[in-house]
């Protein structure tokens, strides 16, 4: 039996906007998305669809990518919530 593709559900802006908290940790680390996907046991196409902003990373996405990258999750939420504000009201 083949089962349904079930659509995953849009990125919200805090989930854009931890997005790209990663993307420019990646970019200032020279780590690419292929690299960061196989160090957290993800597939690369996963990664880079939530890179994208074509469907949200998990919670336990977060912690894995925060352990790998070797950095706080309070200080990528922090950023990802400044980028937000920064944003203003109208961010989609």
């Amino acid at each position: 039996m083949v089962m349904p593709a079930v659509k995953q559900p849009e990125s919200g802006p805090l989930a854009k906007a931890f997005a790209g908290e990663v993307r420019a940790c990646l970019a200032r680390r020279r780590i690419t998305a292929k690299q960061l996907a196989i160090s957290t046991g993800l597939s690369p196409t996963y990664v880079n669809k939530r890179l994208r902003d074509e469907a949200p990373f998990t919670l336990n996405d977060v912690e894995v990518i925060c352990e790998k990258l070797d950095a706080d999750s309070d200080g990528f939420r922090a950023a990802a919530a400044k980028a937000l504000r920064e944003a203003g009201p109208d961010v989609e």
